[in-house]
């Protein structure tokens, strides 16, 4: 069964589960007389919402690439996300404000055995559904069945502590029943927002796992013509669709053809074993006894000196276009990077008079 299939499955018994609470709530409620009961039955329902959203969500995930979405619509996923957040944040508010107002104006609790059984029924339940979304949502890194989850979990806390608050009401005669909500409430609008992070993060381009680049790059590593690879950048279009890029540093004997028959074999290996679509560019590094290879010696050795930078790469020297370019990476204790970039550049052209300079600061994305 893929992710998406298994994702629908979970979000399908999440809304069973609320639809069989739902009825038994329901049964028991009309049998006992109890419209608290009957309304809570109808809670239920409405709390299968975030199952609907995730499901509807995931089928839309699965949509093919189009004129339109070239790289797809798993995206949609992220959005189901923040729906089931700004679901969980809205309960928060609305418990927050009910909560507040108890603390107020306290009313003396009215618990029969039938109300007691189904209190203590939805919290098992509720407390077993919370968990089992939630653990299936971190098993296959969906942030809508983490968020549903939550949900069912937050659910059966705001029961819990309304049965606690009732307890105490009724052995001792003190009310906590609005500070106890309270609280709770602003645990599950923390939550929310919590949640919102994730999703929101993914649509405005977070940075990916530096396990991941590590990983990549030890691989593409492994290829002898493979002297260091730069520059990773990933873009992610849904947890199942990645596209981006990255520079390898190869000696500038190779030809076009091997060139070429390297890239394709790097390419194909991070699509077949990470599902990533990657485009290389190609660094030449300066071999043999010439003047680009001393050049090259002095302007690294230079460079490397700068205890600010933590990264210097793609050197280039052209004695027909009287050019030589060099990317450094700085550390974030670097602010003004037009001034770093004028000072490298005078402090080279110091050093090696009469070809024109251009050093370019780059940005690391993933590390």
């Amino acid at each position: 069964m893929d992710r998406s299939a298994q994702i629908i499955r979970t979000s399908v018994i999440g809304i069973a589960a609320n639809v069989l609470l739902a009825a038994f709530k329901a049964l028991v409620g009309i049998v006992s007389g109890s419209i608290a009961i009957v309304m809570d039955a109808v809670n239920n329902l409405s709390d299968a919402l975030s199952s609907v959203i995730t499901i509807i969500g995931t089928k839309l995930s699965r949509r093919p690439a189009d004129r339109e979405h070239p790289f797809g619509y798993g995206r949609v996923e992220y959005f189901s996300a923040i729906v089931i957040a700004v679901i969980v944040i809205s309960a928060g508010v609305t418990s927050l404000v009910e909560s507040v107002r108890k603390i107020f104006a306290p009313t003396q609790p009215d618990y029969t055995a039938a109300t007691l059984i189904v209190v203590g029924v939805a919290i098992v339940a509720k407390l077993v559904l919370g968990a089992y979304v939630k653990r299936q949502g971190t098993k296959l890194d969906s942030d809508a069945l983490v968020a549903s989850g939550s949900d069912a979990l937050f659910d059966a806390v705001i029961t819990l502590a309304t049965l606690v608050s009732a307890g105490v009401m009724l052995l001792w005669g003190v009310s906590l029943d609005g500070i106890l909500g309270t609280l709770i409430s602003l645990l599950i609008i923390k939550a929310g927002i919590g949640m919102l992070a994730s999703p929101v993060g993914e649509l405005l381009g977070s940075r990916v796992s530096p396990e991941l680049v590590a990983t990549l790059k030890r691989e593409m590593m492994e290829y002898d013509e493979v002297h260091g690879v730069y520059d990773v950048i990933l873009h992610s279009y849904g947890p199942d669709v990645m596209i981006g890029s990255a520079h390898i540093s190869v000696d500038d004997t190779l030809t076009a053809q091997d060139i070429h028959g390297l890239s394709r074999k790097i390419s194909l290996r991070m699509f077949r074993d990470h599902g990533i679509i990657l485009t290389l560019g190609v660094y030449a590094v300066a071999t043999g006894d010439n003047q680009r290879k001393d050049l090259q010696t002095l302007v690294m050795r230079t460079l490397t000196a700068h205890r600010e930078l933590v990264q210097i790469h793609g050197f280039y020297f052209s004695e027909k276009e009287n050019l030589l370019t060099v990317d450094v990476v700085p550390d974030l204790s670097v602010r003004d990077e037009d001034a770093l970039r004028a000072s490298l550049t005078r402090e080279l052209t110091a050093l090696i008079p009469g070809p024109a300079i251009l050093v370019t600061v780059d940005h690391n994305y993933t590390e």
